[in-house]
């Protein structure tokens, strides 16, 4: 089904910002907005065929861009997650990066991160299914990231109700590249995601210091509250986080496909709606966020997003592995181009 674009109306001498519409005809429905290559909505079916939007954000621009925005569905980089104390060395120089989570660097930065652009966008009906091609080009030295970097991410939403996200980087000089999707999911498009079952296909994650950096350790989640190898509730261990300096979910696993060929990585499923999500991906890992710091925000609607409203399942290489060079590279070179998939596939039982 061919897609529909609006632009917002904006303030003069901003950039227009468009919303492209993806449907199939099965009922789903995916907005994509070119601020920061956004989905901003994604309507899917429960058990009974009702529609319902399963993905955390706010009504109007304006709100996408204010401080409030807690990284609402947006594409995060050139380099997602954490990057210790936002230094790192590349062929002998070494660069400085904004520091906005404490001593480390953030999701990209802090002005023009690819959060906070507006990329251009290209609406077309393909074989798989419609989407929506936006691009945008980052200037050498944005953010303090060395290389012009041409970025390309594709949504498509495809006649099997699966949300497909293309990731494409190339780039004039080295540079490290780091991209994922950071939705808040919820299925049931409720209060909170306690009572989702989760499966992670990761029997290892990266532990971190206090300030969420790896120490360069890969262990086993045997035996702790990080081990989802069997479905189980996102409440269930959480408690036992609660004074961890994460606060609940915010690690990231080690996929046992090891990245590469597309393998599954996590299945999310909310027993009352039905609805349930597959995450397939390229990448060697996935971050589990559980919403720990949404704490009351307004978002869509007027709702109330407290603590645990949504859960983020960030695929990506691991944090901090541009300091690290024992976990796979993030170090993009000229003639090489940065490829990764994402697939959410969609349910209902």
């Amino acid at each position: 089904m061919r897609p529909d674009v609006h632009r917002s109306d904006h303030p003069q001498g901003a950039s227009a910002v468009d919303t492209v519409t993806l449907t199939n005809t099965n009922g789903l429905m995916a907005r994509v907005m070119t601020l920061g290559a956004t989905l901003v909505q994604m309507h899917v079916p429960d058990r009974d065929g009702n529609a319902t939007d399963v993905v955390l954000g706010f009504d109007s621009v304006e709100e996408y861009q204010s401080p409030k925005n807690q990284f609402f569905g947006c594409t995060t980089g050139r380099v997602a997650n954490r990057i210790a104390r936002g230094r790192f060395t590349l062929d002998g120089r070494t660069y400085a990066l904004a520091t906005n989570d404490g001593p480390n660097h953030l999701h990209g930065g802090v002005t023009r991160s690819l959060d906070k652009v507006v990329w251009n966008s290209q609406a077309q009906e393909t074989e798989d299914g419609s989407s929506a091609a936006l691009s945008y080009v980052s200037p050498d030295g944005e953010e303090g990231y060395p290389g012009t970097l041409s970025l390309r991410v594709i949504y498509t939403l495809t006649q099997r109700d699966e949300l497909r996200i293309d990731y494409r980087a190339d780039t004039d000089a080295p540079t490290p590249v780091n991209l994922t999707n950071h939705t808040y999911w919820n299925l049931a498009g409720g209060d909170r995601v306690l009572d989702h079952l989760l499966l992670l296909t990761a029997a290892r994650y990266t532990p971190t210091d206090a300030t969420l950096i790896p120490t360069g350790q890969i262990l086993p989640v045997a035996g702790t509250p990080l081990d989802f190898s069997e479905p189980t509730a996102l409440g269930a261990r959480i408690g036992e986080l609660a004074a961890a300096p994460t606060q609940g979910y915010d690690h990231n696993f080690v996929l046992d496909h090891g990245g590469g060929p597309l393998g599954l990585a996590a299945r999310l499923k909310e027993t009352t709606s039905g609805r349930t999500m597959e995450v397939l991906t390229t990448e060697p890992g996935i971050q589990l966020y559980s919403g720990n710091h949404l704490n009351g925000l307004v978002g869509k609607a007027g709702r109330t997003y407290e603590r645990h409203g949504g859960v983020c399942l960030e695929t990506q290489h691991f944090p901090d592995s541009v300091n690290r060079p024992d976990f796979p590279t993030v170090i993009l070179r000229p003639g090489k181009t940065f490829t990764s998939t994402t697939i959410y596939r969609f349910a209902a039982y």
